[in-house]
């Protein structure tokens, strides 16, 4: 599904350079659950956001379900994101003037769907995360493992292929974060691939696979769990 060879990103100023990215090349089965680490600056988030489409390289390639993306414009990249990539975060990026219900419908509506497709959708998205019941509250009347539900909900929502999760348990306790984790294991079940940027080994060993990087490179690649089968 994806297949990355020799990325780089290279950031400058006037008197600096810094390669977040050095010539990174890994791939990602669709249907897999790979789990990346290492320590802060080592790169991780410069590749969710190339990987989210987010942002773009200074060199090599980037193949999304066989397209190369790796020199697509802003608009190219939005396009393909807004069909085909959910995002969890650790800081859950909720919008606080919206209900739950409004929160997830959010990238229905950038996608113009119907209002009454939006609305099954949307429940049924409430129904899997668990989170129905409060469906017309708030953000701030939620506790944080709620919040992450509503927040993995809108990813879901419309149905990706992709998931990225940037430290999706960061800010959560050990209960609600094993929640988070248990619900991501059941969504990559069902078929959706997930790429989890993580500092929690015991978060690491719910993946079929950990890619640890550093100063900017893939250093060790570990396989903890066969995939089982290609989802069609």
């Amino acid at each position: 599904m994806i297949k990355i060879t020799n990325l780089e990103k290279i950031y400058r100023t006037d008197l600096v350079e810094t390669v977040a990215l050095n010539k990174m090349s890994f791939d990602v089965r669709k249907g897999e659950f790979v789990a990346i680490m290492g320590p802060s600056g080592c790169g991780k988030s410069t590749l969710l956001n190339i990987l989210g489409l987010l942002d773009d390289c200074n060199g090599g390639s980037f193949l999304f379900d066989g397209i190369e993306v790796a020199k697509f414009n802003e608009q190219k990249r939005a396009d393909l994101r807004k069909k085909n990539i959910g995002f969890v975060f650790q800081s859950f990026n909720l919008i606080d003037e919206l209900t739950t219900y409004e929160n997830v419908e959010l990238p229905l509506i950038y996608n113009n769907v119907k209002a009454a497709d939006r609305k099954v959708l949307v429940e049924e998205a409430l129904d899997k995360m668990q989170i129905m019941h409060r469906r017309n509250h708030y953000p701030q009347q939620l506790s944080g493992g709620q919040q992450q539900r509503v927040a993995v909900a809108r990813a879901v929502v419309n149905n990706p292929k992709l998931i990225l999760a940037d430290e999706p348990t960061g800010n959560l306790d050990s209960h609600n974060g094993n929640e988070v984790m248990d619900m991501l294991t059941t969504l990559n079940g069902q078929g959706t691939t997930i790429i989890m940027v993580t500092h929690s080994e015991h978060d690491a060993q719910y993946a079929h696979r950990i890619i640890r990087m550093l100063d900017g490179e893939k250093v060790t690649e570990n396989i903890l769990r066969e995939l089982d089968y290609v989802h069609n």
